[in-house]
């Protein structure tokens, strides 16, 4: 392993556990010239921890302009420097993004040296389809934009992936399902952590959970897409099918079965909703 001048290192860190941090990504920090934290205080006991001893700037939501420049003008004279968040990997919903963007607009290298991420290991275990799915983040503040945000996903057939904090949880659930209907919902908290868990169950079942049990530590959501309609493989507002669906449900009635039973039968005959075929046979 060898460490590149000028260069940008996006170092994954735990998410919970320390055992989880890569030999990769110990060798970087101890080899980079400075490392760039969300929380420098965090980052601290991190480094603490394996015995490393390197500078320290901050690097967070309200400095990223000014602190930027300065990190962008040491790479430029030839230093290198590993971008660190919290937990996880930086960059990903993160103030490490616009780092990222200063570096790829100066043609200065940045490197991934890839490490857990709270998205990828709650989709992992959520028990719900990780074929595709798409990454929501937080969900939108309070007001126009939290509204445009949930009409924006409300059809989205993706499995997907949010963080939410443990005040605000119960919120989001609510206007999750107000918004999205009752969906299937695994709920990861504290991963990796002594007090990990994991709950499956929908958004109205998380509700009644929350409701009786104090939200506590962090949370990633990972909720099923909408379900995808099949179309009626019959034309429905033709004349000679309804007549034929009327047929069929009255031949079934009068050989026995319930009105219930025969709804039931034709409707998968002709792949329609129940609802389809109690409108054709029996409303005027």
């Amino acid at each position: 392993m060898e460490i590149k001048r000028p260069a940008l290192y996006i170092v994954g860190t735990p998410i919970g556990n320390l055992e989880d941090m890569s030999p990769r990504g110990i060798f970087t920090l101890k080899e980079v010239d400075f490392i760039a934290a969300e929380d420098t205080r965090v980052t601290a006991k991190l480094l603490n921890a394996f015995d490393i001893k390197k500078p320290l700037v901050s690097y967070y939501e309200h400095n990223i302009r000014d602190r930027g420049i300065e990190i962008i003008n040491r790479l430029k004279n030839g230093e290198c420097c590993a971008l660190v968040t919290d937990a996880g990997m930086p960059a990903i919903s993160d103030p490490g993004e616009d780092l990222v963007k200063l570096c790829a607009s100066e043609d200065i290298p940045v490197f991934a040296v890839p490490g857990p991420s709270a998205v990828i290991a709650a989709l992992a275990i959520s028990g719900l389809s990780t074929g595709r799915f798409t990454f929501e983040g937080f969900l939108s503040k309070a007001g126009k934009t939290r509204r445009q945000h949930l009409e924006e996903i409300k059809n989205e057939k993706r499995t997907m992936v949010f963080y939410e904090a443990p005040h605000k949880l119960m919120d989001t659930l609510n206007d999750l399902l107000m918004a999205l209907g009752d969906r299937n919902v695994s709920i990861a908290r504290e991963m990796t952590k002594i007090h990990e868990e994991v709950i499956r169950t929908t958004l109205s079942g998380a509700i009644q959970i929350f409701k009786d049990k104090k939200p506590k530590g962090e949370f990633v959501l990972v909720i099923e897409g909408a379900k995808t309609e099949e179309k009626p493989l019959y034309d429905i507002e033709n004349p000679e099918l309804r007549q034929s669906i009327k047929d069929k449900v009255i031949n079934l009635v009068e050989r026995g079965l319930t009105k219930k039973e025969a709804i039931k039968k034709v409707a998968l005959e002709y792949n329609l909703k129940r609802n389809q075929v109690y409108e054709i046979c029996f409303k005027k």
